[in-house]
This record gives structure tokens, C-alpha cells and sequence, in this order.
């Protein structure tokens, strides 16, 4: 079952998000971020399968504070625009959007342990939302772009974290993942032989073999922590 939700950030800034519920009762909650393409037909059958998994899954729209609605497809043009609104959300003041991680985090809470998954941008908000909010029993990054630089490198995380990363990325450079993996031994960091963006089954970078591999992993880390 889905249903539209309206959040409230700790400012006041209210925003929407996709929630989908699990058949029976729910043994935990994730909070799914998005890529630079927003809330869309991709981010939310993540959610469904989450939920089909038992958790209710939480997809705030991340973008809202700069442009509301966005639901974006993967042509050149889409990802121009994708680009463009997440330099603008970068650029907010802080905590920028972080705050509104923050409100999906609590309104999960309710269901139980709450994880945190994103891919792309969104992978470098887990791993931000990971190292500074609190509520979050475990963080999966799926290929987040930035996170390996020397900035992100650094945070220290709250909870336990499982990345996921493709050798052949055209946007993070493996030597940067082996850096990131070499200044966070706490971090499980799992490589596949794979493209920016495989778990996407709308892209052409989809590799369903690394998809599956990152599933599997990602659901026994969650049923690990979210208890």
C-alpha cells in the first residue's frame, strides 16, 4: 500500500514524500533517497520493494526546497536539470536538506529502527545523514557521488554503514573508493565490476548481477541492524 505523506522540517519547511507499507506489520523503517532525478518511477518501486521486504519505506523529495515536483528521466536534458537542482540544494545555507532527512528519519521512528539507503547524491546524503543525525540504526550509500572525496572522507559515523561502489564509475575514481575504504575500517565496503548507477534498471548502466549482489547484501545488513 502507498500513500502521499506531508513532512515538517525542523524550520518550518514543509515537503512531500513517498511512503509505501508493507503487506503486514512493519519490522523497521528506511528511508530511501533520492538520485538527482527526484522522487521518481525508479526511487519509488525502491520503496515498494522495501516494503514488499516488511519495512515501511520513507522517499522525502529532497529536491523541494529548491523546486517542487521533480520527476525526471535519464536523457541528457534530465540530467542537466538533475545537476542544476542538486548544486542548488548543495548551495542552502546549512543544514540545508539534511534538516528534512532529519523529519523523515522521525516520522519513521515510529515503525521502529529506521535505516537510511540512497544512490548517487542521494549515497552522499546517507553517508552525511549517516555521520551527523541521530536515530539511524544502519546507512547503505549506493555509489555516492562526492562521498569519497577528502571533505566527506573524514566525517566519522554514528551508526553502521555498508557502501556500495562500481570499479568502472565514470564519477568516482576507484582510487578514491580504496582512499575512502582505507580512512573508514569501521565501513563495509563492498566493489563490483560495475558502472555509476547499476542498480537503476531504468539506466543503460543497469547490471543486474551487481543489482541482485547489492540487494542481498544491503537487505541482510539491514536485517541485521534494524532491530
Amino acid at each position: 500500500m502507498t500513500n502521499p505523506l506531508q513532512l515538517t522540517a525542523a524550520d518550518g519547511f514543509s515537503f512531500p514524500a513517498y511512503v509505501a507499507h508493507p503487506q503486514g506489520p512493519a519490522h523497521g523503517a528506511i528511508v530511501v533517497l533520492q538520485e538527482i532525478f527526484g522522487v521518481n518511477a525508479h526511487i519509488r518501486a525502491v520503496a515498494d520493494g522495501y516494503a514488499a521486504q516488511g519495512y515501511v519505506a520513507i522517499a522525502p523529495a529532497t529536491f523541494q526546497r529548491v523546486q517542487a515536483g521533480v520527476d525526471l528521466g535519464y536523457t541528457p536534458q534530465d540530467i542537466a536539470a538533475g545537476v542544476a537542482l542538486k548544486a542548488a540544494v548543495e548551495a542552502l545555507p546549512a543544514p540545508g536538506v539534511l534538516q528534512d532527512i532529519a523529519a523523515a528519519v522521525a516520522y519513521a521512528a515510529q515503525f521502529g529502527a529506521v535505516g537510511v539507503v540512497g544512490y548517487c547524491w542521494g549515497g552522499l546524503l546517507t553517508w552525511r545523514a549517516a555521520c551527523t543525525l541521530d536515530g539511524i540504526a544502519a546507512a547503505v550509500p549506493y555509489y555516492g557521488g562526492g562521498m569519497t572525496t577528502p571533505a566527506e572522507a573524514i566525517r566519522q559515523p554514528r551508526c553502521p554503514v555498508l557502501a556500495h561502489f562500481g570499479d568502472q564509475d565514470h564519477a568516482i575514481a576507484l582510487d578514491s573508493v580504496m582512499a575512502f575504504q582505507q580512512a573508514q575500517p569501521t565501513v563495509q565496503v563492498q566493489i563490483y565490476p560495475a558502472h555509476h548507477g547499476f542498480n537503476c534498471d531504468h539506466r543503460a548502466a543497469y547490471n543486474p548481477d551487481a543489482a541482485q549482489l547489492a540487494r542481498e547484501s544491503t537487505l541482510s545488513f539491514f536485517a541485521q541492524h534494524l532491530r
